[in-house]
């Protein structure tokens, strides 16, 4: 999956949360949201949603019914009582009252699988259109375990202390927290950090990271290794 060139350009983005269980499905929407200049997140069931949704603000979610553990119904009922961010159910089910039911929970809108990925970018749009416009640039601290990410200033901070970042330690971050929760590969990381790829700088960058997050940077507990996928930044303290 390809990211913007500048962090800058993450707060242009729409940022879209699709949560589903379906491997294939979620790899194929995000993949097309991504080519039609959505900044795209994942999560493979309803507490994965709910653990990233606890770290960053969404412009919508598009959202599968049929889930294992807590489905998609049950799960934007829940949401509802704190969040009015727009969502997207997605189902196999293209009854009448199946789709009321979907309405009933809060959705705005119902789209019935199979579907045309077209028909979905055009669906998001018009909810991103009813909604007045969310102003990225009004986050700009982030919770990471312990420490407050306060983007402006390149920093971290805790109970006990401030710690600095370099500029490139702080666009890495930037992309990480951007992406929390879902595995970030090695090139990805290196291209929105403008980074060489087939040299060490990302090791070298991830390395300086840890020391700064990791209460042990030798068992690395918030930034982690996946091996033979890449990176993956845990927000959960």
């Amino acid at each position: 999956m390809r990211y913007p060139d500048e962090i800058e350009s993450f707060a242009a983005l729409p940022h879209i949360l699709v949560v589903d269980d379906d491997d294939r499905i979620r790899e194929l929407v995000s993949r097309y949201l991504v080519e039609h200049g959505y900044f795209v997140s994942t999560a493979a069931d309803a507490a994965k949603a709910k653990e990233i949704l606890q770290m960053a603000e969404y412009d919508a979610l598009v959202v599968d019914v049929m889930m294992p553990g807590q489905d998609g119904k049950a799960f934007t009922q829940e949401l509802r009582q704190t969040n009015d961010v727009p969502v997207l159910l997605l189902t196999a089910m293209g009854e009448v009252e199946d789709k009321i039911s979907g309405l009933e929970t809060g959705a705005d809108d119902y789209l019935t699988k199979p579907f045309d990925p077209r028909e979905l970018t055009l669906r998001l749009e018009a909810i991103l259109r009813r909604r007045p416009k969310y102003e990225p640039e009004d986050i700009k601290e982030y919770q990471i375990g312990p420490w407050i990410y306060k983007v402006d200033y390149k920093e971290l901070c805790s109970a006990s202390q401030n710690v600095n970042l370099t500029d490139g330690e702080a666009r890495m971050l930037s992309v990480l927290v951007a992406k929390a929760g879902n595995v970030v590969s090695r090139d990805d990381l290196a291209t929105a950090c403008d980074i060489d790829p087939e040299n060490r700088t990302v090791d070298v960058q991830v390395t300086r990271l840890r020391r700064k997050l990791e209460e042990d940077s030798g068992n690395p507990r918030l930034l982690q290794t996946v091996r033979g996928k890449g990176y993956l930044l845990r927000v959960g303290g």
